[in-house]
């Protein structure tokens, strides 16, 4: 863009600001991204980019009044390369290391999905994916230094909550891990260091790993509000998906939860037969269910009869539904979270899309359900009606 209005611009501002118009085309030395081409490699690029980031942003935190918090809207690539830790993004790595180090707290990191995956410059290519506003405030100049065990507990007590107050507030799936970041690195910027096991300042790409760890922890915590059947469907998701897998590996996973294999196949949501066991998908559930009449209703089968009926009919069919299951449908809403993360994790983007769709169409589906008639939901009891 630079480059495109540079050339016009020159010819008339140049006598104006004749320091600025000085060459023929736009500058680029100077220009803050880290490209190995440009500066002889991959590390010296990235220090180039965080060295000329870090001024930046200590001109901002110079400026930026203790009154009012800073917001910083940056975009980055979804993933770049993947480790010990999971998947991993050096800029955004070396982004978060440079505000940090410039004297701000992070309070916040807000996702906002603004780019097209069929544009041009996306197609084939690892491209720009998602834009990310940091929620900042300049840190305090008393901040003490913590062990790494001080920063863990104080995570452990402090994200669970705010994953809480992320659902409640119905953040779609796909932003969640990004969104949860802001509470986490909250914690981890309240400090002026944390120090690991050999005194040696924590780095921010460990500490987003462990923030990443407290929140799939958190989500496998609340697997506790789930039935017994769900949460063996749950780890044989994990390990399957909607394949078949042997019997015996099936049997041994329900006895640990506390169920058996007849026992799902009964509930209606996996089909058990010649030694092989498999998870019923969503378009294979029976179209006539009622969850009234349902004598052993899971939380997986609320959720997969949900996305069925959310597909094939849409919002105000889904509403119906939801009406029926009256208080229960939040406990279907919170299996959504855990099922995304899962699907992330193994590139099952399919179902992951499934699930993130029921989340976000939730406040829809719950607003038609709330102005359906009683008799819908008669013999039921109805967590809209009184509203």
């Amino acid at each position: 863009m630079s480059g495109f209005f540079y050339v016009w611009l020159r010819r008339s501002l140049k006598p104006v600001f004749p320091d600025l118009f000085t060459t023929l085309a736009v500058p680029k030395a100077e220009e803050l991204v880290a490209t190995p081409y440009r500066h002889g490699g991959r590390e010296k690029a990235e220090t180039f980019f965080l060295d000329g980031m870090t001024q930046a942003m200590q001109r901002l935190a110079e400026q930026a009044h203790p009154a009012f918090p800073v917001t910083i809207y940056y975009a980055f690539k979804q993933s770049e390369t993947g480790n010990d830790d999971g998947t991993t993004n050096t800029g955004w790595d070396t982004f978060l290391a440079a505000v940090i180090e410039a004297g701000f707290s992070i309070s916040g990191t807000w996702p906002i999905r603004t780019e097209l995956s069929n544009r041009m410059i996306g197609s084939g290519t690892n491209a720009l994916a998602s834009s990310i506003v940091l929620v900042c405030r300049k840190r305090s100049e008393n901040a003490p230094v913590a062990t790494f065990r001080e920063f863990d507990t104080a995570l452990k007590s402090e994200l669970p909550q705010a994953l809480a107050q992320l659902q409640a507030g119905n953040i779609a799936p796909v932003d969640l891990a990004q969104a949860a970041i802001g509470p986490g690195m909250a914690v981890y910027t309240r400090y002026a260091s944390v120090l690991d096991a050999e005194g040696n300042p924590l780095s921010v790409r460990s500490a987003l790993a462990r923030i990443n760890k407290v929140l799939d922890d958190a989500l496998a915590e609340q697997e506790g509000d789930f039935d017994a059947d769900s949460r063996w469907a749950l780890v044989w998701f994990d390990q399957m998906g909607f394949n078949d897998g042997d019997y015996g590996i099936a049997a041994v996973l329900a006895q640990a939860k506390n169920t058996a294999v007849d026992g799902v196949a009964d509930a209606g949501i996996a089909l058990s037969g010649k030694g092989t066991v498999r998870l019923l998908r969503p378009s294979e559930l029976p179209a006539d269910w009622d969850p009234s009449t349902d004598k052993r209703l899971t939380v997986w089968e609320m959720v997969h009869q949900l996305i069925r009926v959310l597909e094939a009919d849409g919002e105000t069919a889904a509403a119906e539904v939801v009406a029926k299951l009256g208080s229960r449908a939040e406990t279907a809403r919170e299996l959504c979270y855990r099922l995304y993360t899962l699907c992330e994790r193994k590139k099952r983007s399919q179902e992951a899309m499934a699930y993130n769709a029921l989340v976000q169409s939730w406040p829809e589906i719950t607003r038609l359900a709330g102005e359906l008639p009683s008799t819908i939901v008669s013999g039921t009891y109805n967590l809209f009606e009184n509203e």
